[in-house]
């Protein structure tokens, strides 16, 4: 009956043991990563949030039809309507963008350069979460288009 006890318990520590070890010693550089990409996802869920409430605080506050009777008072109100709607495009095509950065870093690759396939630099994805290139991509990219529009 000691036996069973004995091969249970190192079989127990053994388990254990080894996989803190290989926790701490394969994602030790990897730690600090994943903390930075858990406060950018945080960050992305609460501007998401943010957004999805503006976008209906403005639909709920524009008016339904534009009826004035002076013309420039008409004129100025639909140009706010549209500099409005505009707007709220603009940050419906950021909360795509959000929306798609939440689930790569929830089932990856996030952090990933799409391009060369390298990690991108901490701090790039700190200044811009939804980014899917590194600088030296993006950089490349930025100048073929300015060469391409003849710049």
């Amino acid at each position: 009956m000691k036996a069973p006890s004995k091969s249970s318990k190192p079989v127990k520590e053994t388990a254990a043991v080894p996989s803190k070890k290989k926790t701490a010693d394969a994602q030790k550089p990897l730690t600090e990563r994943e903390a930075v990409i858990q406060r950018i996802k945080q960050n992305l869920i609460n501007q998401r949030d943010s957004l999805l409430k503006e976008a209906e605080e403005t639909l709920s506050s524009l008016p339904s039809e534009l009826n004035f009777p002076d013309m420039g008072d008409q004129a100025t109100a639909e140009a706010d309507r549209n500099f409005m709607l505009r707007l709220r495009d603009r940050e419906r095509m950021l909360l795509k963008k959000i929306e798609v950065t939440i689930d790569l870093i929830e089932n990856g690759p996030y952090g990933i350069c799409e391009e060369c396939g390298n990690e991108i630099g901490l701090k790039r994805l700190e200044a811009r979460p939804v980014t899917t290139l590194c600088i030296d991509c993006k950089t490349r990219k930025e100048e073929e288009e300015r060469i391409a529009e003849g710049g």
